[in-house]
This record gives C-alpha cells, sequence and structure tokens, in this order.
C-alpha cells in the first residue's frame, strides 16, 4: 500500500525533529547515541511509529529499556513537535527498536558465505569438467577396447 505525499512529508518531518530532540534536548542518562531511522504515520495521522536505534543497546534487554525510556517520554516529544509545526494535530509517538539495522552485518555475513560456497562448488564443477575433457576419471574412454558384437542398444529389432 502506497503512503500518501502529505503523509510521507510528516514522517520526514517526525523523523528529522524527534533525532534532533533526542540529541540536543533530551537529558536523560538511560537514553545514549539514538538514531531515528524511520518515521511512519497513521493515515489519520494521530499516531507515528517510530524506528530507533543505538550503538549503546547491543542486548534485548537494553534495547527494550531505551524502547521503554522513549515511549513515556512520548508526551514530551508530542508537545515539543507541537511546538515546531502548524498542523490540527500532532502525531503521537510510539517507539520500536529497529532491528533491521542490526541485523545487516548478519546478513552480509551470510551472504558472504553463500558466495564462498557457490565459488567453492563452480571451482569444483569445473575441475570436473576438465578431468571429464581429459579422460581421467571418466567411466568409458574412447582408447578402451572392444569387441565387434557389442552394441549398446541391446534390442535385436533394431540391431
Amino acid at each position: 500500500m502506497r503512503e500518501s505525499g502529505r503523509g510521507l512529508r510528516v514522517a520526514d518531518f517526525i523523523r528529522d525533529e524527534l533525532a534532533a530532540i533526542i540529541q540536543r534536548e533530551m537529558r536523560d542518562p538511560r537514553v545514549g547515541m539514538v538514531s531515528v531511522n524511520e518515521a511512519k504515520v497513521s493515515k489519520d495521522l494521530s499516531w507515528a511509529d517510530v524506528y530507533v536505534s543505538s550503538i549503546d543497546a547491543e542486548t534485548e534487554e537494553q534495547q527494550a529499556a531505551l524502547v521503554e525510556v522513549l515511549n513515556k517520554a512520548s508526551g514530551y516529544f508530542r508537545s515539543e513537535l507541537a511546538k515546531r509545526h502548524s498542523m490540527r494535530t500532532t502525531p503521537k509517538p510510539r517507539f520500536h527498536y529497529d532491528e533491521v539495522i542490526d541485523s545487516g552485518p548478519r546478513l552480509e555475513a551470510l551472504i558472504e558465505r553463500a558466495v564462498r560456497s557457490d565459488s567453492h562448488k563452480d571451482s569444483a564443477e569445473s575441475s570436473l569438467s576438465e578431468d571429464a575433457v581429459s579422460g581421467e576419471g571418466a567411466p568409458f574412454s574412447e582408447d578402451a577396447p572392444s569387441s565387434e558384437g557389442d552394441s549398446v542398444n541391446e534390442d535385436p529389432k533394431r540391431g
């Protein structure tokens, strides 16, 4: 489903402003280096789902604690956002930890392993095909002795 142009503009505004508020104005020591990665607003602009990540939050417990702190401060964020725009309503932010950022290096390692595995298979297949061309390892060879009566086709009708 495509978002409307207005919804995208509001989401971009919220993302940028929340990043500035968290970086410059928030004094909570539990909130360290936080990146606001994405914001999505509801169709009626009453809610904004905000996806954040942090270098400081390494475990799931730390990530959950960060999201909890930010969600408890959502009233503060909403009032600060209201001061910075002239819309009729201000979306209430709901914070979520963005696991896509953290899973990136893991996915990259999996892709690298798959590429290495494929290149290993390709090199093994090319060495097998080189052996077949040179006649090594092939079960039947042109140099093998054959008798005149031997026929590949055993069907007497085709003889």
